[in-house]
């Protein structure tokens, strides 16, 4: 699988370039909404020499890199702001169901900067206020001299097959009746495919073989980056954790519920199965 990447419209950068202070992209949160230009068209980054343009003051504010060659800085809001006329505030979850794949990446990107700068502005080890690096995302403590950097969570996901169908599940905590794949976070010690098989095992109580990675993707709700999986049917009967799990089952290509909208790597997995599976039933 091949996701189109996000520096194929940004160019990373710690500082701003020396042509002066023109219009920028601002991704502006307060608290985890992202401020958003609103009109017939969607949603649209605020393009903007500064955010007192738009009566707004920030907190604190990182230079990103230029987007489509247009600098872009990400900005943590004072809780007194209000959105201007024409603007509003998002959850990124909302964002992510109407934005363009890059745009989306780019928030995400922001508020998980935003967060880490929050969350860090004093050392996890003494207390100090930390200080922050230049060359690189890291934040120093001029005491201890601790370094701390952005936390990213990795998490597995997983299509498992059998019988040209795929297992499907409903989480307990959804909160529509959508069906998706096996996901769960690594533990201390793990490699990725030992991972796969734990969460597999332990929410419906099967096993798998023959693990093959499918692709990535960042998912900032609130630092994950999920690692994708296949893999094939082993042994067991499907049981619901009942805690995670509130039902499972598999499904032909056919045949599939509710599942989650475009760009997730959930959908890429599934769409991918629906293709290939499908393309197999009317060749036999």
């Amino acid at each position: 699988m091949e996701r189109e990447s996000l520096y194929k419209n940004f160019v990373p950068a710690k500082t701003p370039s020396e042509e002066g202070h023109g219009p920028a992209y601002w991704l502006a949160f307060s608290s985890s909404r992202l401020l958003v230009h609103t009109d017939t068209h969607g949603f649209s980054l605020p393009y903007v020499g500064g955010l007192e343009e738009l009566n707004l003051s920030a907190v604190r504010v990182r230079f990103l890199g230029t987007f489509r060659q247009r600098p872009c800085y990400a900005a943590e809001l004072s809780d007194e702001n209000q959105a201007p006329n024409n603007f509003t505030f998002t959850d990124l979850r909302s964002f992510y169901s109407g934005a363009d794949e890059d745009v989306f990446l780019l928030a995400g990107r922001s508020y998980q900067i935003i967060l880490w700068e929050k969350t860090n502005h004093y050392c996890g080890r003494c207390g100090h206020l930390t200080e922050t690096a230049q060359a690189e995302w890291a934040k120093i403590c001029p005491s201890c001299k601790s370094l701390s950097y952005p936390h990213i969570a990795p998490a597995v996901i997983v299509g498992v097959l059998k019988d040209n169908q795929i297992l499907l599940t409903r989480y307990s905590r959804s909160r529509v009746n959508m069906h998706t794949i096996i996901a769960g976070f690594l533990e201390p010690g793990e490699t990725l495919e030992e991972c796969v098989r734990r969460e597999v095992l332990e929410e419906v109580g099967i096993k798998v073989k023959n693990i093959r990675y499918f692709g990535s993707q960042p998912w900032p709700f609130p630092n994950s980056v999920m690692i994708g999986f296949t893999a094939e049917y082993e042994s067991g009967e499907i049981k619901p954790d009942g805690t995670e799990i509130a039902e499972a089952g598999w499904y032909s290509a056919g045949s599939t519920p509710v599942i989650p909208p475009k760009m997730s790597i959930s959908r890429e997995i599934i769409d991918w199965f629906m293709n290939e599976y499908s393309i197999k039933a009317k060749s036999d």
